[in-house]
């Protein structure tokens, strides 16, 4: 950008878990550099350029866009956990136990990625899928190739989309033509990567490294002590990893780890529990886990579509429970142990899971609201990715990561049409439960306008 964009209308955002803003007649003012400097909360339209006088702006320096009814804006999704090299997998295998399917599909398809030119052409439909659905942050695990997550970091920059990006370490229960070779080797590819990453984007503005081990079942006790020393070196980068996911995973890692009773003890033992921690799925969690995940302050990134479709189960996770304790939670798409890449999708499976949750607690844990799945994708994951300082609502200060919504713009039959009477909690909610990336008409990351 070179001038101010301004949009005037109706904006949309979390504050916190229990409160939903809905600004109507509202002003918000962008900085040329991508940053939300000024929100006006009620304005008449005939008075939009005066204030804009009073900010020092004259007509030349800014760009002034007037929403329409049924068009608003709200912050962009944030998708803690996501596979990129899956893209081209997805709906595949659904059904299997998560060991079985990552042997027969999983594996077999990441394995491609050691061609560079393979994973560009993938990485970049990837990116510009995730994109055209408002996904403006994503927390993505690479292949095991420290090539082809280079091109991830590398395409992710050029298209414009937040990312953390990571070479998965994998050095052993993975076929002989799918692992790192040594704990050495995979140890110097993450070097390798973090410096690459730190290179292409030196104040990570957009792009960070994320230190990625697959799961422990994948890792060497010395391998995991080589990413926990990576982490006492370099206590900036966030880290991620599947954590319990499902009960064969479960019992599989305990019998790899016999000296740690749970997955908890497990991962801190190494250093790989921080603020910047990233688990995904949680699955089933005790009392002990809970209390320790909260006093470490780890994220957790819930993935309710993988969780019913891969993996052996049902798999609710206690979500009520994690935010009842103030565990933070967002939410992922996890790209290939799903079938679905839209943040919507998960957002409305959340809300299915939960009230199954609430069925098998018999009552203690409620079903979650729209508002509240709305905070997961937004608010909440920002929270997980240690990024709620930047993003996740459109708040003054933070950068102008959001995305223009029009509730009319899609084909008769697919979101639930508008009637007059409607207000704009109700436009929303259709939305939130019947829209898809077609009323997403325009996504903006730190200002720039993303969506192809």
């Amino acid at each position: 950008m070179t001038r101010h964009l301004v949009f005037y209308g109706t904006f949309i955002h979390s504050l916190s878990l229990d409160q939903l803003e809905i600004i109507e007649d509202g002003l918000i003012v962008i900085t040329p550099d991508g940053v939300i400097s000024n929100l006006v909360k009620s304005i008449s339209k005939e008075l939009v350029r005066q204030h804009l006088a009073t900010l020092g702006l004259s007509e030349p320096q800014y760009e002034v866009r007037f929403l329409d009814r049924g068009q608003f804006l709200i912050p962009g999704f944030v998708d803690t956990h996501n596979h990129a090299p899956q893209w081209a997998q997805r709906g595949l295998g659904q059904s299997m136990h998560i060991l079985d399917w990552l042997e027969e599909v999983t594996f077999p398809n990441e394995a491609r990625f050691r061609d560079p030119e393979y994973a560009r052409r993938i990485y970049a439909s990837c990116i510009d899928g995730f994109l055209q659905q408002g996904i403006t942050t994503a927390s993505y695990y690479g292949s095991m190739h420290a090539e082809a997550t280079k091109i991830l970091g590398d395409l992710c920059l050029e298209k414009g989309q937040r990312a953390f990006v990571g070479k998965c370490n994998m050095n052993r229960n993975a076929p002989d033509y799918y692992r790192d070779a040594t704990v050495e080797s995979s140890l110097s590819e993450t070097q390798d990567c973090i410096a690459h990453m730190r290179r292409i984007d030196p104040e990570g503005k957009l792009i960070k490294y994320v230190l990625t081990p697959r799961f422990a079942i994948t890792c060497e006790d010395a391998l995991l002590a080589g990413l926990g020393e990576i982490v006492r070196s370099n206590p900036d980068l966030p880290i991620q990893t599947h954590f319990n996911e499902a009960e064969q995973e479960m019992l599989f890692t305990k019998t790899l780890f016999p000296t740690f009773n749970n997955e908890v003890d497990l991962y801190k033992n190494f250093g790989l529990l921080t603020k910047r921690s990233i688990l995904a799925h949680c699955c089933y969690v005790s009392e002990y886990e809970l209390e320790h995940l909260k006093k470490l302050e780890c994220g957790i990134a819930h993935c309710p579509i993988s969780n019913m479709t891969v993996g052996g189960g049902f798999m609710a996770a206690p979500v009520r429970e994690f935010l009842r304790r103030d565990i933070k939670v967002g939410l992922g798409t996890d790209s290939g142990g799903g079938f679905s890449s839209s943040i919507l999708d998960a957002m409305r499976q959340a809300l299915v899971a939960s009230n199954a949750r609430e069925v098998t607690s018999q009552g203690k844990d409620k079903g979650l609201s729209i508002d509240e799945i709305f905070y997961l994708a937004t608010l909440g994951g920002a929270r997980v990715c240690y990024l709620e300082e930047k993003i996740g609502n459109l708040l003054v200060g933070k950068e102008f990561d959001a995305l223009l919504i029009d509730s009319k713009s899609s084909k008769p039959g697919v979101m639930t049409i508008l009637e007059e009477h409607d207000d704009t909690k109700t436009v929303f909610s259709k939305f939130i439960m019947t829209g898809d990336d077609r009323n997403i008409k325009q996504v903006f990351v730190r200002g720039r306008q993303v969506k192809v």
